[in-house]
């Protein structure tokens, strides 16, 4: 097997001529005639007693080329690509040019998309903003706010009618002129009252009433409900309050922060809470940088870029989402069915990370080209650590399972982040933590967290 030539003559393309020598093609044959005609009946032979040039006289001379083919192609055409140095990135296109003609063996071509040839106009003296967080003590107030929302008592009502805020448990049953409708029965159904959770008017009707008490909710269902049948509809309920109970928070004292910390006194609790509120923000904040200069060298990158390079970032990110939501106990049909959505309207919404994404590596890796930029042995085991640790296996096996290369490349990738932003003109901008977070949805950079009313990102361990 070996390379007999490579074409690229074709924009982003390669088109490879490979051959597979003929006594490698004819032992595979013989091979998948030694394993296949044993279950081959031809009239006159017993079954599997069949001489080969019988078979091929009755089922064609090619009846074993194809399983030879299937078993020889993966590795000629792998052989071949490594040999030829081209940069594919896309599966190979294989058709089969001749076989067994004037004595040879086997020639086919596998045709490749091809990584662009790139340009970068620019990517030093790049300009980005880093906001510098202002925290505030009403940042502080709201993060203990929610954990004493997280720590608060709960307590049964029994002097008293439901109030807003309350969490009542009803059992109720919905009617439409009379007649029960599907999915609007339940018991024990706990509902915090003016969460909102149910229609509109529901709950306000809870309010006022007394547990043990039995009485009817009417309600409209809006124009805009999902269920078609009960679009705009009015409906009655049977409800009945089973039990009524409100939260009670603690005081916010030294003992709170002693009981929800491992800190003696609130002012060191509070102290604690704007350390890493400030922390995690200084982080949000170098991203947001990162992101800007990503931006700033993709927008200078000049290539002719394969279109199956981004269709195959897409796949990749469809793929990593339907994942996602695997883990998390969704199915994704249900998920389309449920949304309306279909897997090409999901695919479309990749599409613009998609293309950055391709922009983005490849304006990356011709700055690691230019600037000579490497990963040193020393990293690269440093990272087989980092991995290692992170997926609770031992360095060794991590090295098994991954390709040393690969890392050491997205190693360098990282460092030529590293050296674009030590080149670039950074400008601080000072703004409260409200301001930072609305310009990180303006821009869309990052992911913005929104807090928990559990507070776990800063409750202090």
């Amino acid at each position: 097997m070996g390379l007999l030539s490579v074409d690229t003559s074709e924009k982003n393309t390669a088109v490879l001529e490979i051959e597979i020598a003929k006594n490698i093609f004819d032992e595979t044959v013989t091979k998948i005639f030694r394993s296949k005609s044993a279950n081959m009946s031809v009239p006159g032979f017993r079954k599997g007693k069949a001489p080969r040039n019988i078979i091929e006289k009755m089922y064609g001379k090619g009846v074993f080329y194809e399983d030879a083919l299937n078993e020889l192609l993966p590795s000629a055409v792998d052989e071949a690509l490594e040999e030829s140095k081209i940069k594919a990135v896309s599966r190979a296109e294989v058709d089969v040019k001749s076989i067994g003609e004037e004595g040879q063996g086997v020639v086919i071509t596998a045709k490749y998309f091809v990584k662009p040839e790139v340009e970068i106009k620019n990517y030093k003296d790049l300009e980005a903003s880093k906001t510098i967080v202002t925290v505030s003590d009403s940042d502080i107030d709201k993060e203990i706010e929610a954990v004493r929302k997280r720590n608060a008592r709960s307590i049964e009502v029994s002097d008293r009618a439901a109030q807003t805020g309350d969490e009542a448990e009803i059992d109720f049953e919905g009617f439409i002129e009379n007649v029960p409708f599907e999915g609007g029965k339940g018991e024990n159904h706990k509902l915090k009252l003016g969460s909102g959770q149910f229609i509109p008017g529901f709950e306000d009707q809870i309010v006022g009433k007394n547990t043990g008490e039995e009485f009817d909710v009417r309600v409209n269902f809006p124009e805009d409900y999902h269920s078609e049948d009960l679009k705009g509809k009015p409906a009655a309920f049977k409800v009945r309050l089973n039990s009524l109970r409100y939260e009670e928070l603690p005081e916010v004292d030294d003992e709170f922060a002693q009981d929800v910390s491992d800190f003696q006194t609130l002012e060191e609790y509070r102290a604690d809470i704007k350390a890493k509120i400030q922390e995690k923000n200084n982080s949000r904040s170098e991203y947001s940088v990162e992101e800007q200069l990503v931006d700033g060298i993709a927008a200078n990158l000049e290539a002719d870029i394969p279109e199956i390079m981004f269709t195959t970032e897409v796949d990749n990110q469809f793929q990593d989402y339907a994942y996602r939501m695997q883990s998390q106990g969704i199915d994704m049909n249900l998920y389309m069915q449920y949304t309306g959505m279909t897997a090409e309207s999901i695919r479309e919404q990749f599409r613009v990370t998609a293309e950055r994404q391709v922009k983005t590596r490849l304006a990356l890796e011709k700055i690691v080209e230019l600037e000579n930029i490497e990963a040193t042995d020393e990293e690269l085991e440093e990272e087989f650590g980092k991995i290692a640790e992170t997926y609770k296996m031992e360095p060794d096996e991590v090295k098994e399972k991954m390709d040393a290369a690969l890392v050491r490349t997205d190693l360098a990738i990282r460092k030529a982040v590293d050296f674009v932003k030590a080149n670039a003109k950074i400008t601080e901008v000072e703004k409260t933590l409200e301001e930072f977070e609305e310009e990180l949805r303006k821009n869309n950079r990052g992911e913005i967290i929104e807090e928990d009313e559990d507070g776990e990102d800063f409750e202090s361990e």
